[in-house]
């Protein structure tokens, strides 16, 4: 008679042990563990059996036995590129001041646009029994079974809560205040294509353009290529470098432009910088325009006319959203996307048109 297996020691286990120790997929277990929808197909007396043997065993950290007595595992998971200076740092401050508040705890991730890490991320945070997916400006494609809720993402993904700026209106407000103020000829710096709100951005000039009959000359459009976006270059992602090259690469070929309106603030920073090496003044000779209102467009030289985004807001709405969720999962009510209002900042880098 063969012999029966015994318990493997606690505190050493994972879910492969626990698996093969109770006789079932790792699929069966994890889904159990996880307290997802679909656990609900398997027989409780089998749910019971690895619950029981998981609290047993330690499979977990003392904050899963507790998930195990609360269904919660009072964890989430915070996914984005990364966590430089600028926009994450002030969405994530909101999101941070939520959590903390809530007193849940938060694994967060860095992809770095990696396909590889954007598609193993989601898997090992699942299998760390979060209660849900805050995803800071990155496409909301995972299939996770807890609910998700995706800033600066847009789509219309099935239990994605998405949080989005109203670009139409940011942009509008950039051209009419660059507009009046007599410019016709703008330059536009637009955001690299992995970013999701770089498209929709860009509609929005488009639109906003036709509106005010703005030309958009081609030889004025410039890009934050994937190049100067990654760190083959030597640069980090989100340093003023990704304005900075494009600008110059501009200058070399035409300076017939009275003003620039950029991607974001680091990029319009790198852009300042670049044409005051080539002799132009900001704003005398060009006015620069920037997206985001991080904390130190008050602060460069000249300070920086800005579109601020509610970037604290949007991290604190979007945390505050994905824990009613979690605590909620059958309310429909909740929106599936909250539209925010930008706000225009004029500073010292826009200025009239010399005569």
């Amino acid at each position: 008679m063969p012999k029966a297996p015994s318990d493997p020691k606690p505190g050493h286990v994972n879910l492969k042990m626990l698996a093969e120790h109770l006789q079932l997929s790792q699929t069966t277990v994890s889904l159990v563990l996880n307290n997802s929808p679909s656990a609900k197909s398997i027989p409780q007396d089998t749910r019971q059996r690895v619950l029981e043997a998981a609290e047993r065993l330690s499979y977990r950290p003392n904050y899963f036995a507790r998930s195990l007595r609360q269904s919660r595992s009072m964890s989430v998971g915070v996914l984005a590129p990364d966590l430089s200076e600028g926009y994450f740092t002030r969405v994530m401050s909101g999101v941070v001041e939520e959590l903390t508040l809530a007193k849940y705890f938060y694994f967060t991730a860095c992809h770095d646009w990696r396909p590889e890490l954007m598609e193993e991320y989601p898997r090992m945070l699942v299998e760390r029994a979060v209660d849900g997916f805050l995803l800071l400006n990155t496409p909301a494609e995972l299939d996770v079974p807890v609910p998700v809720v995706a800033i600066s993402a847009h789509g219309s993904e099935p239990n994605v809560t998405h949080i989005v700026l109203d670009h139409m209106k940011a942009v509008q407000l950039a051209l009419v205040h660059l507009y009046e103020l007599g410019h016709r000829r703008i330059a536009f710096m637009r955001g690299p294509k992995v970013i999701p709100d770089s498209e929709f951005r860009w509609e929005g000039v488009q639109q906003a353009a036709q509106a005010l009959d703005l030309r958009l000359d081609p030889t004025l459009i410039t890009r934050i290529d994937s190049g100067a976006w990654s760190m083959k270059t030597g640069h980090h992602p989100m340093s003023p470098e990704i304005g900075y090259e494009p600008m110059k690469q501009l200058l070399e070929t035409t300076r017939d432009f009275t003003a620039i309106f950029c991607f974001n603030d680091i990029a319009a920073i790198g852009a300042i910088r670049a044409l005051t090496e080539a002799g132009l003044r900001v704003p005398t000779d060009v006015s620069v325009v920037g997206f985001d209102d991080i904390q130190s467009a008050a602060f460069c030289t000249p300070s920086l006319t800005t579109v601020r985004q509610p970037l604290n807001e949007m991290g604190k709405r979007g945390a505050r959203i994905l824990l009613e969720r979690i605590a909620n999962p059958s309310d429909e009510s909740l929106a599936a996307e909250v539209v925010m209002q930008p706000e225009l900042v004029v500073r010292e880098s826009t200025g009239s048109v010399r005569s």
